[in-house]
């Protein structure tokens, strides 16, 4: 199960990250633009916060059927916060990625309570822009990308 979880998480943080990457590019086009905020742009927001809410879903269930878990409850987590792939893998990623959610969640909250165009921009591009970068701060490029 874990192979089919890895692979899954793995081809789906693609589409997550391109789709995070537009929603937050088209966020600060409306607001660079002065634009009205459109239902093409709430739907390109919504998709991205939802692929990137599945993303977590795939990668809480990865934590659970990792080895690497398996591991440090064996070794204990001060064998796992002195080694520096088991601290990515067991306490980096998914901390970090628990908090770009939660961001991008806020971002996509806010922008509901206001009705001025620019500031849903705003609260859409700063948000989901600041994810993206904490995203990308803790992906694992060596195993990601072999």
């Amino acid at each position: 199960m874990y192979d089919s979880v890895f692979e899954l998480h793995s081809y789906w943080a693609f589409a997550a990250l391109g789709l995070l990457l537009i929603a937050a590019l088209n966020a600060f086009a409306g607001l660079a633009s002065k634009r009205v905020f459109t239902p093409k742009d709430r739907k390109i927001s919504m998709i991205a916060l939802i692929f990137s809410h599945i993303q977590l879903l795939l990668g809480i269930v990865l934590y659970f059927v990792s080895p690497y878990l398996q591991t440090a409850k064996d070794a204990g987590m001060g064998v796992v916060m002195k080694d520096s792939t088991l601290r990515l893998y067991l306490v980096e990623h998914p901390v970090v990625n628990i908090i770009a959610i939660v961001l991008i969640t806020i971002g996509w909250s806010k922008h509901k309570k206001t009705e001025d165009s620019q500031a849903k921009f705003k609260k859409i591009g700063w948000m989901y822009a600041i994810a993206f970068l904490l995203l990308l701060s803790r992906i694992p490029w060596s195993a990601w990308l072999s």
